[in-house]
């Protein structure tokens, strides 16, 4: 399994329009508001890594008013 964080940036006054897009996408297991630099965080969950940047690119940064997305990828320990 893959997990990743997204931190997503949004136009101007596009926040809601985009979370509520988000919540749409099945792999993102988690979604949150934030305050800073980034709009929204999500968490992903997939397969492998390559599906990861699939949803990435296919299934978020596709979406109107999302401008930037920076991916963090997790490891287990």
């Amino acid at each position: 399994m893959a997990i990743g964080f997204v931190l997503i940036s949004t136009a101007p006054a596009k926040e809601h329009e985009v979370y509520n897009e988000l919540l749409k996408v099945k792999e993102i297991v988690e979604l949150h508001p934030l305050f800073g630099e980034y709009d929204l965080i999500a968490k992903i969950e997939t397969e492998d890594f390559n599906l990861l940047g699939e949803v990435v690119v296919d299934s978020i940064r596709s979406i109107p008013g999302v401008i930037d997305t920076k991916t963090l990828t997790g490891i287990k320990f």
